[in-house]
């Protein structure tokens, strides 16, 4: 199946499992340390959350791993601090890895970088992939005309934690040097409910 026919049936099935059960996609994150659910707004942030969908279905995901956190002190080059927890598959030229997406702003879906907000890294706008990141507390700073990023498009949410804050909270915690988890913590499957 080529690449825009897949996306196009994923967004079309999507909205099926939406609409049948009135309510939003879930995946499970299991873990070495626990489990995290999340719910992914199809409707509101089609295209990136079509995209982490199908990283899970077709298990791109295999071997991905929590492999950063970022505190309020392990930035001290960064005028705008601040605190999430970034998982995927690592490598930038990973196989697995699908070709990047278009960026769907804060501006334009209405999600923002609230605590437990599940959100895709990137470098410029429409580079993400793979690597996603999930927000402890609130981060206004990441959301469109946020300063983090000095483009000021912001990051691409996409979903919510709705269980499992406890496990994402525990990642953040975990030792790291620098910003880089030692050792990382083990993705041991992701499913989509």
């Amino acid at each position: 199946m080529r690449t825009g026919t897949a996306v196009v049936f994923s967004i079309i099935l999507l909205a099926l499992v939406t609409s049948c059960g009135n309510r939003y996609p879930r995946v499970l994150i299991l873990t070495e340390i626990g489990t995290i659910e999340v719910e992914l707004y199809t409707d509101k942030a089609p295209v990136t959350a079509s995209n982490f969908i199908r990283y899970v279905e077709e298990e791109r995901f295999k071997g991905a791993t929590f492999y950063r956190t970022v505190t309020l002190l392990n930035q001290p080059d960064s005028k705008v601090r601040i605190q999430v927890i970034q998982g995927g598959l690592f490598e930038d030229d990973h196989p697995a890895m699908l070709p990047p997406i278009a960026h769907e702003t804060t501006e334009e879906t209405g999600i923002l970088h609230k605590d437990g907000v599940i959100s895709m890294a990137r470098y410029g706008p429409g580079s993400a992939t793979s690597e996603f990141f999930i927000c402890i507390d609130d981060q206004p700073e990441l959301d469109f005309d946020g300063s983090r990023n000095p483009d000021g498009f912001g990051f691409a949410a996409f979903g919510k934690v709705v269980r499992g804050q406890d496990v994402v909270e525990k990642i953040h915690r975990s030792p790291a040097n620098g910003q880089y988890l030692q050792p990382r913590i083990r993705i041991l499957e992701m499913i989509l409910k």
